[in-house]
Protein backbone atom coordinates (compact mmCIF):
# COMPACT_ATOMS: atom_id res chain seq x y z
CA UNK A 1 0.00 0.00 0.00
CA UNK A 2 2.78 2.61 0.33
CA UNK A 3 4.56 1.72 -2.83
CA UNK A 4 0.85 2.86 -4.14
CA UNK A 5 0.29 6.24 -2.40
CA UNK A 6 4.45 6.48 -3.65
CA UNK A 7 3.10 6.29 -7.45
CA UNK A 8 0.53 8.70 -6.53
CA UNK A 9 2.93 10.85 -5.22
CA UNK A 10 4.52 10.38 -8.80
CA UNK A 11 0.54 11.96 -10.49
CA UNK A 12 1.07 14.89 -7.70
CA UNK A 13 4.50 15.79 -8.77
CA UNK A 14 3.13 16.08 -12.87
CA UNK A 15 0.34 17.84 -11.49
CA UNK A 16 2.09 20.36 -9.45
CA UNK A 17 4.71 20.77 -12.15
CA UNK A 18 2.49 21.02 -15.26
CA UNK A 19 -0.33 23.75 -13.28
CA UNK A 20 3.01 25.95 -11.92
CA UNK A 21 4.22 25.94 -15.72
CA UNK A 22 1.06 26.71 -16.91
CA UNK A 23 0.93 29.66 -14.33
CA UNK A 24 4.34 30.93 -15.27
CA UNK A 25 3.03 31.43 -19.13
CA UNK A 26 -0.38 32.37 -18.66
CA UNK A 27 0.86 35.33 -16.22
CA UNK A 28 4.34 36.08 -18.62
CA UNK A 29 2.60 35.81 -21.73
CA UNK A 30 -0.63 37.33 -23.61
CA UNK A 31 -2.58 35.02 -25.71
CA UNK A 32 -1.36 34.15 -28.36
CA UNK A 33 2.16 35.59 -28.30
CA UNK A 34 5.16 33.66 -29.32
CA UNK A 35 8.53 33.53 -27.86
CA UNK A 36 11.25 32.03 -30.08
CA UNK A 37 13.87 30.06 -27.86
CA UNK A 38 15.46 28.31 -30.46
CA UNK A 39 15.37 28.22 -34.05
CA UNK A 40 12.82 24.89 -33.89
CA UNK A 41 11.57 25.80 -30.66
CA UNK A 42 8.88 28.84 -29.42
CA UNK A 43 7.03 29.07 -26.40
CA UNK A 44 3.64 30.07 -27.01
CA UNK A 45 0.03 30.74 -25.47
CA UNK A 46 -2.88 29.15 -26.83
CA UNK A 47 -6.03 27.58 -25.57
CA UNK A 48 -6.87 23.90 -26.76
CA UNK A 49 -11.18 23.25 -25.80
CA UNK A 50 -10.39 20.43 -27.89
CA UNK A 51 -8.71 17.13 -27.35
CA UNK A 52 -5.05 16.41 -28.66
CA UNK A 53 -4.17 18.19 -31.53
CA UNK A 54 -7.07 20.28 -31.25
CA UNK A 55 -9.49 17.38 -31.87
CA UNK A 56 -12.85 18.47 -32.05
CA UNK A 57 -11.90 21.78 -30.75
CA UNK A 58 -14.60 23.58 -33.32
CA UNK A 59 -17.99 22.73 -31.19
CA UNK A 60 -19.80 24.88 -29.04
CA UNK A 61 -18.20 23.03 -25.81
CA UNK A 62 -19.90 19.81 -25.20
CA UNK A 63 -16.36 18.44 -26.21
CA UNK A 64 -14.90 19.98 -22.31
CA UNK A 65 -17.25 17.88 -20.30
CA UNK A 66 -16.59 14.78 -22.44
CA UNK A 67 -12.91 15.18 -21.97
CA UNK A 68 -13.40 16.00 -18.66
CA UNK A 69 -15.43 12.95 -17.94
CA UNK A 70 -13.08 10.81 -19.78
CA UNK A 71 -10.22 11.76 -18.53
CA UNK A 72 -11.73 11.16 -14.68
CA UNK A 73 -12.37 7.73 -15.76
CA UNK A 74 -9.80 6.69 -17.33
CA UNK A 75 -7.68 7.92 -14.38
CA UNK A 76 -10.06 5.99 -12.04
CA UNK A 77 -9.01 2.77 -14.03
CA UNK A 78 -5.57 3.50 -13.78
CA UNK A 79 -5.46 4.22 -10.70
CA UNK A 80 -7.38 0.60 -9.73
CA UNK A 81 -4.80 -0.62 -11.55
CA UNK A 82 -1.86 1.24 -10.28
CA UNK A 83 -2.82 -0.68 -7.25
CA UNK A 84 -2.65 -4.05 -8.40
CA UNK A 85 0.47 -3.58 -10.02
CA UNK A 86 2.14 -1.33 -7.53
CA UNK A 87 4.77 -3.41 -6.40
CA UNK A 88 6.23 -3.07 -9.89
CA UNK A 89 8.72 -0.71 -11.48
CA UNK A 90 7.84 0.42 -15.03
CA UNK A 91 4.07 -0.17 -15.42
CA UNK A 92 2.63 1.70 -12.45
CA UNK A 93 5.37 4.63 -13.62
CA UNK A 94 3.32 4.24 -16.56
CA UNK A 95 0.04 4.66 -15.00
CA UNK A 96 1.37 7.51 -12.46
CA UNK A 97 2.63 9.66 -15.24
CA UNK A 98 -0.73 9.12 -17.44
CA UNK A 99 -3.29 9.86 -14.27
CA UNK A 100 -1.17 13.46 -13.47
CA UNK A 101 -1.23 14.47 -16.42
CA UNK A 102 -4.83 13.68 -17.83
CA UNK A 103 -6.11 15.51 -14.09
CA UNK A 104 -3.68 18.01 -14.92
CA UNK A 105 -5.89 18.88 -18.29
CA UNK A 106 -9.04 18.46 -16.34
CA UNK A 107 -7.90 20.93 -14.00
CA UNK A 108 -7.37 23.57 -17.03
CA UNK A 109 -10.84 22.26 -18.42
CA UNK A 110 -12.39 22.85 -15.57
CA UNK A 111 -10.83 26.14 -14.64
CA UNK A 112 -10.38 28.13 -18.69
CA UNK A 113 -13.13 25.47 -20.45
CA UNK A 114 -9.75 24.53 -22.37
CA UNK A 115 -6.07 23.53 -22.16
CA UNK A 116 -3.81 25.83 -22.04
CA UNK A 117 -0.74 24.64 -24.32
CA UNK A 118 2.67 26.41 -24.56
CA UNK A 119 5.55 24.28 -25.91
CA UNK A 120 6.01 24.40 -30.11
CA UNK A 121 8.54 22.71 -31.69
CA UNK A 122 8.48 23.47 -35.64
CA UNK A 123 10.93 23.13 -38.46
CA UNK A 124 10.36 26.57 -40.63
CA UNK A 125 6.70 27.00 -40.96
CA UNK A 126 5.65 23.43 -40.38
CA UNK A 127 5.16 22.30 -36.38
CA UNK A 128 3.86 20.11 -34.19
CA UNK A 129 0.77 21.23 -32.24
CA UNK A 130 1.51 23.02 -29.38
CA UNK A 131 1.27 20.90 -26.16
CA UNK A 132 2.09 21.10 -22.44
CA UNK A 133 4.37 19.45 -19.20
CA UNK A 134 0.48 17.13 -18.83
CA UNK A 135 0.28 16.15 -22.34
CA UNK A 136 4.35 15.18 -21.84
CA UNK A 137 3.61 13.24 -19.17
CA UNK A 138 0.52 11.14 -20.87
CA UNK A 139 3.02 10.56 -24.16
CA UNK A 140 5.88 9.29 -21.94
CA UNK A 141 3.41 6.99 -19.88
CA UNK A 142 1.94 5.53 -23.09
CA UNK A 143 5.04 4.99 -24.50
CA UNK A 144 6.44 3.16 -21.15
CA UNK A 145 2.97 0.82 -21.27
CA UNK A 146 3.83 -0.28 -24.85
CA UNK A 147 7.04 -0.73 -23.94
CA UNK A 148 6.31 -3.01 -21.13
CA UNK A 149 3.95 -4.81 -23.00
CA UNK A 150 6.48 -5.46 -25.73
CA UNK A 151 8.98 -6.55 -23.60
CA UNK A 152 6.43 -8.80 -21.53
CA UNK A 153 5.62 -10.55 -24.65
CA UNK A 154 8.78 -11.70 -25.74
CA UNK A 155 9.22 -12.72 -22.47
CA UNK A 156 6.25 -14.66 -22.41
CA UNK A 157 7.06 -15.57 -26.06
CA UNK A 158 10.92 -17.01 -24.50
CA UNK A 159 9.44 -19.02 -21.73
CA UNK A 160 6.98 -21.23 -24.11
CA UNK A 161 10.35 -21.61 -26.09
CA UNK A 162 11.95 -22.64 -23.13
CA UNK A 163 9.48 -24.65 -21.64
CA UNK A 164 8.74 -26.20 -25.13
CA UNK A 165 12.94 -27.24 -25.47
CA UNK A 166 12.86 -29.02 -22.11
CA UNK A 167 10.18 -31.16 -22.51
Amino acid sequence: MRRYFGWLGVSLLVIVFDQISKFAITHSMSFGQSIEITPFFDLVLVYNPGAAFSFLAHHDGWQRWLFTLLALAVSAWLALLLRKHSDERLLPLAFALIIGGALGNVIDRMLFGAVIDFLYFHLGRHGFPAFNVADSAISIGVALMLFEQIVASRSDADDKRARETTQ
